[in-house]
């Protein structure tokens, strides 16, 4: 027989599972809280035990896409068998551009996010994410004399503004796979003129 705190977590795991399609099919403004409850089998006070508001469930939601978002570029860039640092950056790119025609990338990282969890708690999750991958991997180019030791910090934040700018733009955009393409060029041209 499963524990409380095993009970516990799979009703939040219900939750934020359940939220996270229904965020992704219809959006945060169309999705009610009835909705969620009524799919996900709990009761408002379960919910209210797990999450403060239809924000925090959001929040949770965006974080478990994201969460899957970067297991996805990782294992791009890992699969590859790329070496060269700055490749290993493109390929993570083309991965993360891949990632945004996904709906629920699409609508609950690049559309949403920004909206409900406002600005500075989106950028704050984005660059959790993102900026420490692209500053390992600018660390990596560094170490190989590649670019210069002082410049991995300021270049990780503009690459993570560029990625994400670049993830909107094909998030938002009437034929995502013409984006798609003009962005991963100019960034492959960004990236060799380090």
């Amino acid at each position: 027989m499963p524990t409380q705190a095993e009970r516990s977590e799979a009703t939040r795991g219900r939750l934020v599972s359940t939220a996270r399609r229904l965020f992704a099919e219809q959006g945060f403004a169309a999705t009610s809280t009835e909705e969620i409850l009524g799919e996900a089998g709990v009761s408002r006070g379960a919910l209210y035990h797990h999450f403060a508001s239809k924000t925090d469930l959001f929040r949770a939601a965006f974080e478990a896409v994201e969460d899957d978002l970067t297991a996805q570029i990782l294992a791009a860039a890992a699969g590859s068998g790329a070496t060269d640092p700055l490749g290993i950056l493109g390929l993570g790119f083309d991965a993360f551009l891949d990632q945004c025609v996904r709906p629920e990338v699409q609508r609950i990282v690049m559309l949403d996010g920004p909206t409900v969890l406002g600005w500075d708690a989106w950028h704050e999750l984005d660059e959790r994410y993102a900026f420490g991958t692209i500053k390992t991997v600018l660390t990596l180019a560094a170490e190989q004399d590649r670019i210069p030791e002082a410049a991995v910090e300021p270049l990780s934040h503009l690459l993570v503004g560029a990625v994400m700018q670049a993830g909107m733009v094909v998030a938002r955009a009437d034929d995502p796979q013409q984006a798609k393409t003009a962005m991963s060029e100019t960034f492959a041209r960004l990236i060799a003129g380090l």
